[in-house]
């Protein structure tokens, strides 16, 4: 903490706008970012009482909302008319504005939705919206007429092996308009991956679609409007149809892990509405024309993608094509899982890395360094004349052998690898369909001619979701930190939270994102898809009960842990702290009530359990030459874990059952939770020494964090976690997966920030700075992955991030939501200063609006500027000390200032409360 700080307040707040509107609408009041699911303008859905948001802009401060209308229309010409003919919300008294649930009239299938919103505020009243829609889908299964066509068999080129070589599957359909078209839709899923073109012309942006799911439970369908796309006369629809995780990556192999569903299908309906009323619709059927001897020879996500150019099928996609080599589609079994819309965004190219160096290994052969580790995939240009059926290949990896070769030993058995066969013209550009790698570097053989720079460009791949946090400080080391967290965290969204791109893996293991998913939160707007990670783990969930440690399960992993499986109920906590989405919690309450009850049933011993898979995984060994730790006093009992994350999982089913209204069970959990406490402690705890069985970090630092320890005994516990840390760890990281999602916080919430700030800005092994000192770009799997075992050292993995994220915007930053209130409708602004960090810059882009925060340290004054957004309050700390002569002075001056109230003093800080806008404060310190 700061110590002496005089509070002057002479430059208190910015020069703003202070005068009320006179009017009713206030011009300077708007509405933005309407979205309705959290997304803007989304179709197909199928949420039969969708939730809709809004933000408030405006200069002026402490702009509270009173009251909100929404009207939502049939059609666009009766919203203009401000005919709300679906739902009139009429003038409602709330300050609410976001996941505000639709209650008008019963929505159909295809049913268009166009909506507006006006609210008023303390400051005058905003003029409507402009208007925004949303669309509803197929919402029965008779709905679709189209019926799932493909081929259940390889063709005499594939090869359904443990290596499985499989060709893509191509379909076409030509059919004929000949009236003027109101509107046109498609509905598809093709299965495991789809690319769909309409007149030669490819539908959307999206790459590797549907996202991943359990099949056999549900499967995904996505929504275009091709209204632009068709045309009078003769039309041609095609869809190119990968192997994603539907053909899996590994066929005929470990059938009691792996997990296959068939050969590639694709359901397809086109419905067109014509201006005459009439409509038609284009299905997929028997029909259809199909073949595999296109050029995609073989697609796997581990092992790559072969591409061969000269079989490329000019103009497939178009009217006129000859067919006459294809053979009619088959219909096919449906799968087994449930159709239904796509609510979280598809992946897409989200950006591009130009080329660092190109290094030449041979007389055809090639290493590019991009510079930065990412997953994606390489697009190549080259000019191909004379050189038809040459192949080139292309070989991903993370690093380097000392010799300058790729490394890829930690790849597995993963080849990861693609061949593009050069059809001979000028200006080939190749990029695979359906297939990513992780990598940073490239290897190219055979490339004919010399390359340089413009020849080669890296795609970076993931779900496209708005970037919605930015951090900067005073120090190095934590910068290139936070940007190899972001590109990590970004490597790994796919549809669903993956642990890592690179190898012979990319499983959605829950332990990884059980407090990653809140740090990640920080960074990207990713709430549709860890909602729909939500329904992933229902659908994995056993009739008895059991959660997997991996949902989707693509492998079949149910050890009945309690740490990693409990990552189920704190996705669906971050859901409604973060993004106000009480509707996840009610909505999986009773398969997560399900869970708990098993546990207790199955596994509970006179309240303790004893059963745990993994321990405090990844824990740093004492030598960096070691995978995992030999040394038992580094280890935590799994008993303890398993114990406490049940004790903690008991409490937030307490808070889950009051949100669903179930109170009944809060008073069971509650009861339940106070026996564990109990024999946890008669367990573990050594009152002599006052510290949990072995005294590892770990152990102290999860009933310290739970609120297990009885108060006498917390600060001599906690002084054994600082002894632990300082001298057996030398100022290092000592805690594995389990204990890092509290580490930062554990310390800092004991007023020991100065150490949290030292684990942060080490360098040395173990440590987050030791990955940046050694060149890394991203987060790797174990602290010393520069000198582990290949078999585990990832170099894009998550789990090891822990609660660092969350400590740098709530901790360093100041920007958390008040735990009474969700989604930053209260801001708490306490910025944990301390004497080595000199400034802070992070901006976040809460539901309500951008949250701004930025301090600096000046010789002896601190700086802070900040901004709130409308529609919220926040509680701010400013540094200052109590022996301050001028803080009495200094409190009536701000009280003199509107919408700044003064609370109180607290531990070194003078605390308001402030409506929203910009502010600039100054003391002297």
């Amino acid at each position: 903490m700061i110590k002496s700080i005089s509070i002057l307040f002479c430059i208190c707040v910015s020069i703003m706008r202070v005068g009320y509107a006179r009017t009713p609408v206030d011009t300077e009041l708007r509405l933005t970012l309407l979205k309705c699911e959290s997304l803007k303008d989304p179709l197909g859905i199928d949420v039969l009482n969708p939730r809709l948001s809004w933000n408030i802009i405006s200069e002026q401060r402490n702009v509270q909302q009173v009251a909100y209308q929404i009207l939502v229309a049939s059609t666009l010409e009766n919203l203009k008319k401000g005919v709300g003919d679906l739902w009139d919300s009429k003038k409602t008294f709330s300050s609410n504005s976001i996941q505000i649930q639709y209650e008008g009239k019963g929505l159909q299938s295809r049913q268009d939705c166009y909506w507006k919103v006006r609210v008023w505020t303390n400051k005058g009243a905003t003029n409507w919206s402009t208007a925004a829609c949303w669309s509803m889908g197929l919402l029965q299964r008779t709905d679709w007429q189209s019926k799932w066509i493909g081929w259940d068999k390889p063709f005499p080129w594939d090869s359904v092996t443990k290596f499985s070589r499989l060709s893509a599957r191509y379909f076409r359909k030509e059919f004929t308009i000949k009236k003027k078209i109101v509107s046109a839709t498609a509905y598809i899923s093709g299965l495991g991956l789809y690319e769909l073109f309409i007149n030669g012309e490819k539908v959307g942006k999206q790459v590797l679609a549907p996202s991943p799911t359990d099949y056999s439970k549900e499967v995904k369908y996505n929504t275009f409007d091709i209204t632009q796309i068709l045309k009078n006369g003769a039309n041609a629809v095609g869809v190119v149809l990968g192997n994603g995780r539907f053909f899996t990556m590994r066929q005929n192999y470990k059938p009691w892990k792996w997990h296959n569903f068939g050969f590639p299908k694709l359901l397809l309906q086109i419905e067109i509405k014509y201006s005459d009323g009439s409509s038609k619709k284009i299905v997929s059927d028997d029909t259809w024309k199909m073949t595999a001897d296109g050029p995609i020879r073989s697609n796997n996500e581990y092992d790559g993608e072969d591409y061969d150019a000269t079989k490329e099928m000019k103009g497939w996609t178009l009217p006129g094509f000859n067919e006459s080599k294809w053979f009619n589609a088959k219909y096919v079994l449906p799968p087994d899982g449930i159709l239904s819309a796509q609510m979280n965004n598809n992946m897409q190219v989200m950006d591009s890395v130009k080329v660092k160096s190109i290094h030449q290994i041979g007389a055809k052969d090639y290493i590019i360094d991009f510079g930065q580790n990412m997953a994606g995939w390489l697009l190549l240009n080259v000019d191909g004349k004379g050189h038809s059926g040459d192949t080139i290949t292309i070989r991903y990896a993370e690093s380097l052998q000392p010799g300058g070769q790729l490394y890829v030993e930690n790849l597995r058995d993963a080849k990861s690898t693609d061949h593009y066969i050069l059809s001979g013209k000028n200006n080939e550009r190749f990029a695979p369909q359906f297939v990513y790698h992780g990598f940073r570097y490239v290897e190219v053989r055979n490339y004919p001619g010399h390359p340089n720079d413009s020849n080669f460009l890296a795609e970076v791949v993931y779900d496209k979701m708005q970037t919605i946090g930015s951090f900067s400080c005073s120090d190095t080391t934590i910068n290139q930190i936070f940007k190899n967290a972001y590109w990590t965290i970004r490597s790994d969204y796919k549809g669903m939270p993956v642990d890592c791109p690179q190898r012979n893996e990319r499983q959605p293991w829950l332990g990884d994102r059980s407090t990653g998913c809140y740090g990640e939160s920080f960074l990207f707007n990713n709430g549709n898809l860890y909602a729909k990670w939500l329904d992933d783990i229902q659908d994995a969930q056993k009739e008895n009960g059991s959660i997997p440690d991996v949902a989707p399960t693509f492998w079949y992993y149910f050890k009945d842990d309690i740490t990693w499986p409990s990552t189920y109920l704190n996705v669906a906590n971050m859901l409604y702290h973060q993004y106000g989405d009480k509707q996840s919690i009610v909505k999986h309450y009773a398969s997560m009530k399900k869970w708990m009850s098993y546990m207790q049933q199955q596994y509970m011993n006179s309240y303790l359990f004893s059963n745990d898979s993994y321990g405090d995984w990844c824990v740093p060994p004492e030598s960096p030459k070691l995978i995992h730790s030999i040394d038992p006093e580094r280890m935590t009992d799994g008993g303890l874990l398993a114990t406490a994350t049940y004790y903690k999982d008991l409490k937030l089913m307490e808070k889950f059952a009051s949100i669903a209204h179930q109170s009944g069970d809060s008073l069971n959990f509650a009861e339940l939770a106070s026996k564990i406490k109990l024999a946890f402690n008669n367990k573990y705890f050594n009152q002599k020494k006052k510290y949990y069985s072995n005294n590892s970090i770990t152990a102290n630092l999860l009933p310290l964090t739970f609120g297990i320890v009885a108060d006498k005994f917390k600060k001599d516990v906690f002084e054994n976690i600082v002894n632990k840390t300082l001298k057996e760890n030398k100022g290092h990281i000592g805690t594995g997966v389990i204990g890092t999602q509290f580490l930062m916080r554990g310390f800092t919430n004991n007023n020991r920030t100065d150490i949290a700030y030292q684990l942060a800005t080490n360098r040395t092994y173990p440590s987050w700075g030791y990955m940046v000192a050694n060149g890394a770009t991203t987060i790797w799997e174990l602290w010393n992955g520069n000198t582990a075992s290949p078999k585990m050292n990832s170099q894009n993995h998550v789990m090891l991030l822990g609660d660092l994220l969350i400590w740098l915007f709530e901790d360093q930053a100041g920007i958390k939501s008040d735990l009474n209130q969700t989604a930053f409708k209260k801001i708490i602004m306490h910025p944990q200063i301390n004497s080595k960090m000199q400034f802070v810059n992070a901006t976040y882009q809460s539901p309500y609006g951008e949250i701004k925060s930025a301090w600096k340290k000046e010789g002896r004054f601190f700086y802070w500027n900040m901004r709130i957004p409308p529609n919220t309050t926040a509680e701010i700390y400013i540094p200052s000390s109590d022996q301050d002569p001028n803080i009495s002075e200094t409190n009536r001056a701000i009280a003199q200032l509107k919408d700044i109230t003064f609370m109180k003093r607290e531990n070194g800080y003078t605390i308001y409360t402030l409506g929203s806008g910009n502010y600039h404060f100054k003391s002297s310190f």
